[in-house]
C-alpha cells in the first residue's frame, strides 16, 4: 500500500458489521499498481448512525465508499442523486462523491455478478434459478437474472419483502418471469424445479456464523443444480459444502466481488483497475 499522506484520496466501505470485508485488500492492491494515492478503508457504521454518517462523507473528504449489508436500501433517501439502474433495483452499494460534495448512488452488484457467471459459462437464460433472500443483494441479482431471460423464483424469510421485491421488478420489466414464495416453502419450490441455478443471497453462513446455512438439513438439492453462494468468507461456506456432498458444482462470491469492486474503482477513480491484481490480492488475504 502506498504511503499516506496528506494528498491521500479517502474511499472505503460502510455497513455493519465490515470486519470480515476482503475489499480492501483488493482495492488498495488496484490503487498502488496502477500508482495511485488512494486508501480504501473500512467504516462500520452501526445502522442508527447512517443518516449521519453518510451525509458526513463529503465534509471527511472522501471520494466514494461502497455500500453493503444492511444499508444499501437505507442509503437512498440520504444521496442527491441516484443512477437510473440503482433506482429501478432499490439498492445501492457504491456512492460517488460528486462535485460540491454531491452524493451519487450506483448499483455495480448486478452487473458484476452477471460478470462472473459469464466468466465461469453459467447459463440463465431460460433456467429456473432459485433466489434465497430478498435484501439489496437479492433485489440487485433478481434484477440481472430477469433481465437476462431467467425463471427467477424469490424467497425469503419474510414472504412479505419477497413480494415487494417482485412487484418493484415486475413494474419496470413487465414480462420478466417472477415467483415469490417463503423460504420455507423451499422443498416444494426445490422439487419442482430441474437443474436451477440457486443463489445465496443471504448473510447465512458468513464469518463469524460460519456453522449456519439456508439450506435445511435433510433437503435434498435438485439432481444437476447449481448453487452460487454470495458469502466469500469464509471462503468455502456451509452451503457449498451441503450442495457438493449432494454432487452439485457450487462457488462463491470472490468473482462477484471482483467485477462489482472493479466497476465501483472505476466510477471513483476515472481508472480502470485490473481484476487479475484485484483477485491475486483476495487470494493472498484469505491464505
Amino acid at each position: 500500500m502506498n504511503p499516506i499522506n496528506g494528498r491521500t484520496q479517502l474511499i472505503g466501505l460502510i455497513g455493519w458489521p465490515v470486519a470480515h470485508s476482503f475489499s480492501p485488500a483488493m482495492h488498495n492492491a488496484a490503487a498502488q499498481a496502477l500508482g495511485l494515492n488512494w486508501a480504501y478503508v473500512p467504516l462500520p457504521v452501526r445502522p442508527e448512525a447512517v443518516a449521519t454518517a453518510v451525509p458526513a462523507l463529503a465534509a471527511l473528504g472522501f471520494r466514494g465508499v461502497n455500500v453493503t449489508v444492511p444499508h444499501k436500501q437505507a442509503v437512498m433517501p440520504l444521496l442527491d442523486e441516484i443512477e437510473p439502474g440503482a433506482r429501478l433495483i432499490g439498492a445501492v452499494n457504491t456512492i460517488v462523491v460528486g462535485e460540491n460534495g454531491r452524493l451519487i448512488g450506483h448499483n455495480t452488484d448486478w452487473t458484476g455478478f452477471l460478470a462472473d457467471l459469464q466468466a465461469h459459462d453459467i447459463t440463465v437464460a431460460n433456467r429456473d434459478c432459485l433466489l434465497l433472500g430478498a435484501g439489496g443483494s437479492a433485489r440487485a441479482v433478481a434484477y440481472g437474472l430477469a433481465r437476462s431471460g431467467a425463471r427467477v423464483h424469490l424467497l425469503a424469510r419474510r414472504i412479505e419483502q419477497a413480494e415487494a421485491v417482485l412487484a418493484d421488478l415486475r413494474n419496470q420489466l413487465p414480462a420478466a418471469q417472477l415467483t415469490c414464495h417463503a423460504l420455507s416453502d423451499l422443498r416444494q419450490v426445490a422439487a419442482q424445479r430441474p437443474a436451477p441455478l440457486i443463489i445465496n443471497c443471504t448473510p447465512l453462513g458468513m464469518t463469524p456464523h460460519e456453522d449456519s446455512s439456508p439450506w435445511p438439513d435433510g433437503l435434498p438439492f435438485p439432481a444437476g443444480a447449481t448453487l452460487y453462494d454470495l458469502v466469500y468468507n469464509p471462503p468455502h461456506t456451509r452451503l457449498m459444502q451441503q450442495a457438493e456432498a449432494a454432487g452439485c458444482h457450487a462457488r462463491n462470491g470472490l468473482g462477484m466481488l471482483v467485477h462489482q469492486g472493479a466497476q465501483a474503482f472505476a466510477l471513483w477513480t476515472g481508472q480502470q483497475p485490473d481484476t487479475a491484481v484485484m483477485t491475486t490480492a483476495l487470494q493472498q488475504f484469505n491464505t
